[in-house]
């Protein structure tokens, strides 16, 4: 899941892929993607990411269509190195103990909480069984290095396809609900 917008996105340990996603872009994956990200309540991010998506979104043409959305969506960043406040609008530092702070914002009435990219901060949501639901872009590649979202102290979980779409290009989105179990 490491550096999949840009070459130089991220080089953690000599990781030296970065875009490796772009090519594989499509209309159908802006026509399945779209709406599910304009219907998105909140965006939960991490520092790493926090810091990517304001260093490259504000600064796009507003004609992108999401620009707008990530402009505009509250967004909970979780991190213990920055501090508030936060210079991307609707921005909010999520102090203190992360799983407590998620857990209060997913009883909150409204809309999804979206996690995108982040992977550090989903292994702690996936420990303290925080995530319902994942949408998994799963390209027709292998590297044999970088980050990985399922890699080392994830714990088992039992996951139910509920949609798959196929695109042109090999990409599967592929929605999993986590099934609750006993």
């Amino acid at each position: 899941m490491q550096a999949p917008g840009r070459p130089d996105e991220d080089p953690r340990d000599g990781f030296g892929h970065g875009g490796w996603a772009v090519p594989y872009s499509d209309e159908t994956i802006a026509r399945t993607m779209g709406p599910r990200m304009a219907e998105t309540g909140s965006l939960l991010l991490g520092r790493r990411t926090y810091e990517d998506f304001h260093g490259y979104w504000p600064h796009q043409p507003a004609d992108n269509p999401y620009v707008p959305l990530l402009n505009e969506t509250m967004k909970y960043v979780a991190s213990t190195t920055l501090t508030e406040p936060l210079p991307w609008r609707n921005s909010t530092l999520l102090a203190g103990d992360l799983p407590r702070a998620v857990t209060a914002l997913k009883e909150r009435p409204g809309k999804d909480i979206v996690v995108l990219g982040s992977g550090d901060l989903l292994r702690t949501l996936m420990r303290h069984d925080l995530v319902d639901e994942y949408v998994l872009l799963i390209h027709p590649l292998v590297f044999g290095s970088g980050r990985r979202l399922l890699g080392d102290g994830v714990p088992p979980a039992r996951l139910r396809l509920v949609d798959s779409v196929t695109t042109g290009t090999g990409v599967v989105l592929a929605t999993y609900r986590r099934e609750v179990t006993g």
